[in-house]
């Protein structure tokens, strides 16, 4: 991945914490890794932990930035909600999967935002 491509997606997962947290979302962690993988954010809704991943992108030349979470990927965050579960011993607790889907299109400086519960 270029150095471009990572600060673009930085700025996506800043832009992304904010924009939920302006919505009602506590962020309780940012770039969870473990063994399993990685997750972008992991907020709190209500009684709902919120597992999020941020897929940004300069356009929509290539579809909308949400479409490319696909079924690997699903199945990683997943595996990575497990892992963060049981070290956090709260197997019982409800749970979501989110994705923040932002664009930064040229030459404009406000990213458009897309939630997709």
């Amino acid at each position: 991945m270029t150095e471009a491509r990572r600060a673009l997606g930085k700025l996506g997962e800043a832009a992304a914490a904010a924009y939920l947290q302006r919505n009602g979302v506590r962020i309780l962690a940012a770039n969870f890794a473990c063994a399993a993988g990685e997750i972008d954010l992991i907020g709190k809704e209500r009684e709902a932990l919120l597992f999020i991943e941020v897929k940004t992108r300069t356009s929509e030349a290539f579809g909308p930035p949400h479409l490319a979470v696909h079924q690997r990927k699903q199945r990683q965050i997943v595996r990575v909600a497990q892992w963060f579960l049981a070290e956090r011993r709260m197997p019982e607790t409800a749970c979501r999967f989110d994705v923040v889907a932002v664009t930064f299109p040229p030459g404009e400086g406000t990213p458009q935002i897309h939630w997709v519960r």
